[in-house]
């Protein structure tokens, strides 16, 4: 185990990055890794958790390697890289690059000319890019956006199940876990499914005290988009508005527009080229405004976003809050608005979805039956894998070309399973498999390997659907309890932002004072001194931020939060839940 004082980097942040200073929590995270410990660093936007793996890597011996999910925050992230350093210190590979360019890639990592290496999680799944990094000797793994190996969390991303696996197979090198949103549970699934080994965690940066925090409600869409176009208008320039669905972003751009502002709409299903323009034009201050879905924002660095509006309601109080931290970050003053009328959650209700259609879910079991030779684990009879529709729309970076079948050493052919194959072998979309895969594992009836996708056990058509449609309605619950957060943020009296830093675990002693419900005084009125009376409180229950409980119908849970007069427990199968303190101390509620 390594030996590293601050003063040892404190000198690589200025030699190497020219930086005079750091923020608390870098320092302690950064001696946390290089002193042989894994590390989940949870920081707010703009907080600058990147600075944590490139100082640890250049303190470390051997190359770092930095999960990455898209190609366009990699390209980001080289290129902020070699302004700090001034030299070609990190590459990236992906399919975005030509052989060439990538085959030089490898070779600057292997020459010691390279520190860091970015990769996509997908590129991570091929046996190639594994044999590779194993003779570098790679010395620490960064996972970048970690929040997206949660289930639970607000991106997950099947392809990053499988980085728990490939990291064992390198060897088992220390793990640097990044994520700038993740309430207490959203943490311990990604300390669990990466397999991280009594992991440091940091959680720093989620109070930015110069965002004024606001919600505007509504009784009609019509004052409501009325409302976000006048204040959008009105606003100190530039800014961000999101909005639920593709259709909006181009509507309203187009109001903006109309009104006399320089906008854009973005989304996911807009080219390459498309998303570089847009991108492009915000940063360079040639847009007054971005209407934009959640699409837009990983990897967005402007430090001077004057307000983030919110048009409609996010999934997640960890989605918002992601979104929210664009704005103000040169510290300067920022808005952020959330514009809020309660028909709005039904949207969202009907984004979360419900269980896929039996059809794909025996389509996809079928193909992983046929790769893994369980040729008994579904008949032949179900429907089949039509194509649904159009795909993930190339957000992830696979890299991998080939048929759809390999031919095992008997002659027997049979699938690959990965999702890509997957998804060409059933014929349907990248989401849908993705979606079927997913609730395959949370079934117990699936699994994320290192070398892929393997079914556990053999089921029949019936149970399969019988036990993916259990996972999913147990999904939907999860998507419900976050939205229940999301709603009480809206309609809470007290400080708004003493809610969301104590979902996030952290605290604030007193009302914020800037933000509206402290303006209006509700914040004061309903809570005076509340943070010492929920202190009494939980003393008197004898409940605490962290427990462990059990409920007799919803079993193991954690509370994440004590108020004076009610607990709010995340329950493992039923997700957010807000009891109250009388009832749970008077009926022994929880165990």
């Amino acid at each position: 185990m390594s030996e590293v004082r601050g003063d040892d980097i404190a000198e690589v942040a200025r030699r190497v990055f020219g930086w005079a200073e750091l923020r608390a929590g870098q320092e302690e995270a950064v001696a946390a890794v290089v002193g042989g410990a894994d590390v989940l660093a949870v920081m707010a936007t703009g907080y600058g958790k990147s600075a944590i793996y490139q100082l640890a890597g250049h303190l470390l011996d051997g190359p770092t390697v930095v999960v990455s999910p898209l190609i366009s925050l990699q390209v980001d992230q080289v290129r902020h890289i070699a302004e700090s350093t001034g030299r070609t210190d990190a590459v990236a590979v992906n399919s975005g690059q030509s052989k060439s360019r990538n085959d030089a890639a490898w070779t600057a990592v292997a020459n010691g000319e390279a520190e860091f290496l970015f990769l996509a999680p997908e590129q991570l799944a091929r046996d190639e890019v594994i044999d590779e990094l194993t003779t570098l000797g790679v010395g620490l793994v960064v996972v970048d956006e970690a929040h997206c190996v949660s289930a639970w969390g607000h991106d997950f991303r099947p392809d990053y199940l499988r980085l728990g696996g490939t990291i064992e197979r390198l060897g088992g090198p220390r793990i640097l876990a990044l994520t700038a949103t993740g309430s207490a549970p959203v943490r311990e699934e990604i300390v669990r499914r990466l397999g991280m080994r009594d992991p440091r965690i940091f959680v720093r940066g989620f109070d930015r005290p110069n965002v004024h925090l606001a919600v505007v409600r509504h009784e009609s869409a019509h004052e409501k988009d009325r409302a976000v176009l006048a204040q959008v208008s009105a606003a100190a320039k530039p800014g961000l508005v999101y909005v639920a669905t593709r259709g909006e972003t181009g509507r309203m751009a187009g109001e903006l527009k109309a009104a006399g502002l320089r906008a854009a709409a973005y989304h996911g299903g807009l080219g390459s080229r498309e998303h570089r323009e847009v991108h492009g034009l915000f940063q360079s201050d040639r847009l007054d405004a971005v209407v934009a879905t959640s699409a837009f924002g990983m990897g967005i660095d402007k430090p001077d976003v004057r307000f983030v509006v919110h048009a409609d309601i996010t999934d997640s109080i960890d989605s918002y809050y992601q979104e929210v931290g664009r704005a103000g970050r040169d510290g300067e003053p920022a808005t952020a608005t959330l514009h809020y009328r309660q028909e709005d959650l039904g949207l969202r209700r009907f984004f979360a979805g419900g269980a896929p259609d039996g059809g794909h879910v025996d389509a996809v079991v079928r193909s992983l039956a046929s790769r893994d030779g369980a040729g008994g684990a579904v008949d032949d009879g179900g429907a089949g894998g039509a194509a649904d529709g159009a795909g993930a729309g190339g957000a992830a970076d696979d890299g991998r070309a080939g048929t759809a079948v390999d031919r095992s050493a008997d002659g027997v052919e049979r699938m690959p399973h990965g999702l890509p194959e997957l998804a060409r072998a059933t014929g349907l979309s990248d989401h849908t498999v993705g979606t079927v895969v997913n609730l395959l594992i949370e079934a117990g009836l699936a699994a994320e390997r290192a070398e892929g996708i393997a079914l556990l056990r053999e089921v029949t058509p019936e149970q399969t659907r019988s036990a993916v449609a259990e996972a999913a309605d147990h999904r939907l619950q999860i998507e419900e309890s976050r939205l229940a957060m999301v709603r009480a943020y809206a309609e809470t009296l007290g400080c708004r932002r003493q809610f969301l830093l104590a979902y996030f675990g952290d605290e604030l002693a007193e009302p914020c004072g800037n933000c509206d419900t402290c303006e209006s005084g509700t914040a004061y009125l309903r809570h005076p001194g509340a943070s010492a009376l929920a202190e009494s409180a939980a003393a008197a229950s004898g409940f605490h931020e962290g427990q462990r409980v059990r409920h007799a119908a919803w079993g193991d849970g954690e509370v994440v939060r004590v108020e004076p007069d009610r607990l709010t427990v995340f329950f493992e199968t039923k997700g957010y839940r807000v009891l109250s303190l009388d009832a749970v101390t008077e009926g022994g509620l929880l165990a």
